[in-house]
């Protein structure tokens, strides 16, 4: 089993001047433990859960550029990014240009968007359900095309492009994940579009990612892509107070339900203790 860590808290007992060096310091740790992705949350109001929304939140393209700076092996992406936050142009070169500065280690995270909070306090468009969907799968049709180095006009349901050159091309075509578990519209999009889908840790005794993993064996099967073809990835928490062998326990769990690459989160900023866990934990993994 893969296993990244996702910042989702930019608290820094030492205030803002702080942030650059902790930064560094988890990136570095997260390369040293051979971890497999640094994550990063696609928004500009903080919402991890205990926070408000004054409390501290990045930027997620420019964080990536220093987080690839800062680091040598660790691939990294946003999880996610609402497409209606960029022009798909806009998104795709963004993510080309992390690609190419970090040696080939981006991932395109993405999603249809759904913060209608931080929309209406931050002048962001956040349109109806179903025209999110429809941005979604322009970005991800006009994603494969500009990545193939096809200038040709582009004409989706929302966006029409004249001539979308991408150059330089990614040194590796990013990998997509598409974030969220919708069983009618998200999942569809996964199976036609997708590398990594994403499912949710519930402590329900694995009944919902079962099903939802289910639901995607489907869509492959309906469009004719193997099911073993996409990653799937779990949104988990670690506790900070928990051992590196339970830890271990609970990856084998949802490795059993079908996940194959868990997606680390924890409870306020990673520091030397929590990072530890994952770094103790890791080795184990690679045996399921």
């Amino acid at each position: 089993m893969r296993l990244s860590l996702s910042i989702t808290d930019y608290s820094c007992p030492d205030g803002p001047s702080a942030l650059a060096a902790h930064l560094d310091e988890v990136v570095r740790a997260a390369d040293d433990a051979g971890l497999d992705t640094v994550w990063v949350p696609d928004h500009l109001l903080q919402g991890a859960p205990g926070t408000t929304p004054e409390d501290a939140m990045l930027e997620a393209c420019t964080t990536l550029g220093y987080l690839a700076a800062r680091s040598t092996r660790v691939r990294l992406g946003t999880a996610v990014t609402g497409v209606t936050f960029r022009p798909p142009a806009i998104l795709i070169k963004a993510v080309s240009t992390l690609d190419v500065l970090s040696g080939g280690r981006a991932w395109l995270g993405v999603g249809a968007g759904y913060h209608l909070e931080e929309a209406r306090a931050m002048g962001l468009p956040l349109p109806a359900t179903r025209e999110r969907f429809e941005y979604l799968e322009d970005t991800l049709r006009l994603a494969a095309q500009m990545w193939s180095g096809d200038d040709a006009p582009f004409t989706g349901r929302h966006f029409r492009l004249d001539r979308p050159v991408c150059s330089p091309q990614p040194l590796h075509r990013p990998r997509i994940l598409i974030g969220g578990t919708g069983e009618q519209k998200t999942l569809r999009l996964v199976a036609q579009y997708a590398d990594a889908c994403n499912v949710f840790d519930i402590p329900d005794g694995g009944a919902t990612i079962t099903r939802k993993l289910a639901v995607l064996a489907r869509h492959c099967a309906d469009v004719g892509r193997p099911y073993d073809a996409i990653e799937k990835t779990v949104s988990t928490r670690l506790d900070p107070a928990g051992s590196p062998a339970a830890f271990v326990e609970r990856c084998r769990a949802l490795a059993a339900l079908g996940t194959d690459h868990a997606m680390v989160i924890t409870t306020g900023p990673w520091d030397t203790a929590t990072l530890g866990i994952l770094a103790a934990a890791r080795p184990a993994l690679d045996e399921f």
